[in-house]
């Protein structure tokens, strides 16, 4: 079809001051092109060979992320455009277009040829050419240097804080495990002395089965105040020295951690008598010990395999990029990746709703989104406050709200806090990122909400996030 008159362009705002000549060249180069309702107009990653307007009806803008068609714009507008949108930059690889547009209604563009658009272009505009590709690369590189370099030292941060929290089972293990094979010495040398007594083998048998009594009390045991503690020492001690123990003290701090009392001492006596019964005591004592430490040892390597699963639960390793999850489950793995950071000086409350059903999501996505929430709130409460985590039901959603006792967001800056690389931490230290890549895997990604509240001493971010499949926009 032919392109429309002169007059007609001038009254499309992208062309209102466009000279005569230019005018001309548009009207020459230009088509109209009629696409029906529902049908598309271009494709993402197709290449991009034309540069539309629209002249009447409605388009919606759509792009694929990791196999989901998110819309990011829809628009009746005449005068809008799309399509190849950056023409003005020279590139020696083809052009590709960064999104899909299908028509919602019958729809009428205007379609300029990219490659010839741009050649005229440069001529008309040169000083304008040049800024905005200028304007254009250098934000793409910076977004891609800007972008990687976040990356690189939030997996740096998360891999310290990890690290830190592995440490300390870890060593403890270690620890216990030395110990361990010092005790089952002393056990075999205590076994060894008692033989040379000539003991009978009923009374051995007796012994050993003292032993397996008390060595199942061990997992039993109660939590003692130091006090209590202190006084149960007393006792036992006394009880040593009554009978002539030597070393009683040090044997007490054993039997007392183990959870025993005078009275398991004296049935300890009742089947063993006076004779045995110095060498029994301090061969129980090495069985009570390499049963706590084996308890210690089991403690910490199971700690060790939680720490483990919880990073692999933040990672989402070897699983499935969409899955029905619990949102709990990704705040709490968060928090021991952030561990590292989370100070003496803050406390963690957590409110949860345990009842909550669970939400089709992408879960190492969201646990982005916690990350940069969790890491600001403690990056504005340095080292001294409280963090508060919270979640209920509300309208077929599950809400999310995380708060801290900073100093809170100014009123002025507030509405600009989601925009890409606004930031108000000083040069050097924040990106203006990690906001805005929350709001674009909350709400772009989930088609839910992100709000924020904040008042000095009280700020709290609220991610909203439905409970059932939302249908493809």
């Amino acid at each position: 079809m032919s392109a429309l008159p002169r007059e007609e362009l001038r009254g499309l705002f992208l062309f209102e001051h466009l000279s005569e000549e230019q005018l001309d060249w548009v009207a020459a180069n230009a088509v109209l092109e009629e696409y029906e309702g529902d049908s598309f107009v271009i494709r993402e990653g197709g290449e991009a060979t034309c540069f539309y307007v629209i002249l009447n009806g409605a388009v919606r803008m759509t792009r694929l992320v990791s196999g989901a068609e998110i819309e990011v714009n829809r628009s009746d507008q005449r005068g809008a455009y799309f399509g190849a949108t950056q023409f003005f930059v020279h590139q020696e690889a083809e052009h590709n277009y960064g999104a899909s547009v299908q028509a919602l209604s019958d729809l009428t563009v205007l379609a300029l040829p990219a490659a010839e658009f741009s050649v005229q272009f440069r001529k008309w505009f040169p000083m304008a050419t040049h800024l905005l590709e200028g304007m254009y690369l250098g934000w793409r590189n910076s977004d891609t240097v800007i972008g990687s370099r976040r990356r690189l030292l939030a997996l740096g941060e998360l891999s310290a804080g990890l690290t830190h929290e592995l440490n300390n089972p870890a060593a403890a293990a270690v620890r216990a495990t030395s110990a361990l094979r010092e005790r089952v010495a002393g056990m075999r040398h205590k076994l060894a002395f008692l033989a040379k007594k000539d003991i009978e083998p009923e009374l051995l048998y007796q012994l050993i089965d003292v032993q397996e009594r008390l060595v199942k009390q061990v997992a039993q045991a109660e939590k003692l105040t130091a006090m209590q503690q202190a006084d149960r020492e007393d006792e036992i001690g006394d009880w040593f020295d009554e009978r002539g123990i030597d070393g009683g003290w040090d044997l007490a701090d054993i039997y007392v951690r183990a959870g025993l009392t005078t009275a398991d001492l004296d049935h300890v006596l009742e089947q063993v008598g006076d004779t045995f019964i110095d060498g029994a005591v301090r061969w129980l004592a090495y069985a009570l010990e390499t049963e706590m430490l084996m308890g210690e040892i089991e403690d910490s390597t199971t700690r060790i395999s939680a720490l483990v699963g919880k990073a692999k639960q933040y990672s989402q390793m070897d699983r499935a990029p969409h899955q029905w999850v619990d949102v709990h489950d990704g705040l709490d793995s968060t928090l021991v990746m952030l561990s590292g950071k989370i100070g003496a000086g803050v406390r963690v409350v957590k409110e949860y709703d345990r009842s909550l059903p669970k939400i089709p999501a992408y879960p190492a996505e969201l646990n982005q989104v916690w990350t940069n929430i969790i890491d600001n709130a403690l990056g504005a409460m340095q080292g001294e406050g409280t963090l508060t985590l919270r979640t209920w039901g509300e309208n077929d959603q599950v809400r999310v709200e995380i708060g801290d006792t900073g100093p809170g967001i100014p009123a002025d800056i507030k509405p600009r806090i989601f925009e890409p690389f606004f930031t108000t931490k000083p040069v050097g230290e924040g990106t203006g990122l990690g906001l805005d890549i929350s709001w674009k895997i909350v709400v772009e990604r989930h088609q839910g909400d992100l709000r924020v509240e904040s008042a000095p001493g009280n700020t709290r971010f609220e991610v909203c996030l439905p409970t059932v499949e939302q249908a493809s926009l």
